[in-house]
């Protein structure tokens, strides 16, 4: 009897925590089960099948003229909106350290989402009014901002940031937040407050612009009231100045806010360290709880509606603020049950500048919050940025999805040339750029990975049907012989590489047969080279290669063991997985030597891929 009671107590306790999956108690949960590999950059997760992304600014100390004008390397929190046929990128900047001084705001544009202006500062570097000293405690001024942009209901776009004080902008450190217009020609309106921290006696007398209600223009003060009525939106804004002046609708919140609004009705809440909760009417939230199923570090939490009707929610999913990789995003149906973690971003290239508190990987990812913008097409958006030092954006096709059915045949003839690479997975810096191109003719067209970049590589991915056998083809064309490398690996699920071949700087084709490199052969730069590869991870596993109808390895051993293969990787650079979770993050280093330097500009054309599973 006594044993019985016991599981009808467990059995009721399991009802009943299942009971609350959706409600306040926890508001979302992530059933998919998957946890990540800190070892590998990949984290050993499957792909988002055909996410593009690029690098919009590469941080440069020593010749700023190719990066911002200002050469400074801490660059971080960006964020991206959609106005007036451009996409809009703004993220924070400061010379060389997280929470020092100086700092300030830059904006990016782009038609495309692929080819980018260069920032222009749009918040400088705040001056005090003549008289104003930096009150004791505080080392100097920053910028920080947790929202971006606002389109008003007119259609306007204003730009937003805070200017706060080092090294604590929050709250008693803050000044007030700034606001801006930007104008369909390409220009800027005037700086104003349009708030000030409420636990200060900052205001138009003391502060370097004037508060936004001196303005003559009617329409920008309309948009800035709009905005300042629109308590979900200025949501956003609670960590940095949560006063006593009555302003916000909630008494408790977390750190980085955004949301998204379920099925159901309900407006979900999301905050950094997995803090989730609800509300009815977009004000008035529960108090945020933390979802035991969401593993996550400091870095922010992303959740939006998709063009699919279905919802994505991505994040680090890892405990340590010092290592933010993978970027990840997994999918729902209704808003609460999400399922399927997948990679975004699975690359962490070298940090080139050593700074204060720059995080390894992908950070601090936010999308185009509802309502301010849709870009052509059914893809989701996101920007970030990478180890605190560069900012990227990727896109991620809808409805979003990891695995193909049947043969994969691509030759790039019906895709746009300087448009997206469709079903295959992108990844390019600025200076190791990846296209799709009229060559060798406007009607046989190709992929081609470049690359300049001392510490980065392009790479390009493309998943097919996973499969113990099957046979690959797929057409190589270096443009050079020497100081050139594309490394093509296949590999399973995980991101294991039992298959590894590659042309490599000295004018070889070379492949890994079990644990010993064999010469294929040489080539010759300008040469089309067509590989055909036959795989079979059964048992041990074995594969062929045959370059240009010749059989040059026949029944060769896997590299590792694996049960099976999904997908090819083209990079022109070595594989890496440094750092891991026990490189130093913060040990004093000098900049990675040559860092601001192009290197020879290699080339290779990719063409006619084939995956057939057997």
């Amino acid at each position: 009897m006594k044993r019985f009671s016991l599981f009808l107590f467990w059995f009721g306790t399991i009802l009943t925590v299942s009971a609350q999956t959706g409600s306040v108690n926890e508001p979302i949960r992530f059933i998919g089960g998957q946890s990540v590999d800190p070892y590998v950059h990949e984290g050993r997760l499957r792909y988002a099948i055909g996410t593009e992304s690029r690098q919009t600014m590469r941080a440069n100390r020593t010749h700023p003229e190719l990066s911002d004008d200002h050469g400074w390397t801490y660059n971080h929190g960006a964020n991206l909106c959609y106005w007036n046929n451009r996409f809009y990128q703004h993220y924070l900047s400061n010379p060389a350290d997280e929470h020092m001084p100086p700092g300030q705001t830059l904006v990016l544009t782009s038609a495309d989402g692929r080819n980018w202006s260069k920032p222009e500062v749009v918040f400088p570097p705040y001056t005090a009014p003549p008289g104003v000293k930096i009150p004791d405690g505080y080392t100097g001024y920053m910028m920080h901002q947790r929202m971006g942009f606002y389109v008003a209901p007119d259609g306007r776009l204003l730009i937003l940031a805070f200017y706060g004080h080092t090294e604590d902008p929050f709250r008693e450190g803050g000044i007030g937040r700034v606001v801006r217009e930007a104008y369909k020609d390409g220009t800027f309106g005037p700086i104003y407050f349009i708030k000030y921290d409420s636990r200060t006696n900052w205001n138009e007398t003391n502060t370097s612009f004037p508060f936004y209600t001196t303005s003559d223009d009617k329409g920008f003060v309309s948009a800035c009231n709009s905005l300042l009525n629109n308590k979900l939106k200025t949501m956003q804004w609670w960590e940095e100045d949560n006063g006593p002046d009555g302003f916000y609708d909630i008494t408790k919140a977390g750190e980085a806010f955004n949301y998204f609004r379920r099925k159901d009705g309900k407006f979900v809440g999301l905050w950094k360290h997995s803090l989730c909760a609800l509300s009815d009417d977009g004000i008035h939230f529960s108090d945020p709880v933390k979802s035991p199923t969401l593993v996550m570090p400091g870095g922010k939490m992303w959740g939006q509606a998709t063009s699919d009707g279905r919802y994505a929610l991505c994040y680090n999913p890892v405990e340590l603020d010092e290592y933010r990789y993978p970027l990840i995003v997994t999918t729902s149906d209704d808003g609460i049950i999400f399922d399927h973690m997948l990679l975004v971003q699975g690359e962490v290239p070298p940090r080139r500048f050593m700074g204060r508190w720059k995080d390894f990987g992908p950070c601090y990812m936010r999308g185009i919050v509802q309502g301010n913008g849709t870009p052509p097409g059914n893809d989701m958006w996101l920007t970030y940025s990478m180890n605190k030092e560069d900012i990227w954006i990727s896109r991620i096709p809808v409805p979003i999805s990891y695995s193909v059915k049947g043969s994969v045949d691509d030759n790039f003839n019906g895709m746009t040339s300087g448009g997206a690479a469709t079903g295959w997975n992108i990844y390019a810096p600025k200076w190791a750029p990846i296209s799709v191109v009229d060559f060798p003719s406007t009607q046989n067209k190709s992929l081609l990975l470049e690359d300049k970049d001392p510490y980065d590589y392009a790479r390009a991915i493309r998943v097919f049907e996973e499969t113990m056998k099957g046979e690959i083809s797929v057409s190589v064309f270096p443009r050079q012989q020497e100081n050139g490398l594309l490394e093509i690996d296949v590999t399973d699920q995980y991101g294991n590489r039992p298959v590894r071949i590659r042309f490599d700087a000295e004018g070889n084709i070379m492949a890994t047969d079990g644990s010993n490199d064999v010469l294929l052969q040489k080539y010759k730069q300008d040469q089309w080279y067509k590989l055909h590869i036959t795989v079979d991870a059964q048992s041990f596993g074995s594969f062929s290669v045959s370059v240009n109808g010749k059989v040059l390895l026949k029944n060769a051993k896997l590299a590792e063991a694996v049960t099976s293969m999904e997908r090819i990787s083209f990079r022109t650079g070595p594989y890496r997985n440094m750092p891991n979770h026990k490189t130093p993050n913060q040990e004093p280093a000098p900049p990675l030597a040559g860092a601001d330097e192009p290197v020879f500009n290699a080339g290779f054309y990719i063409d006619d891929f084939k995956a057939i599973p057997r």
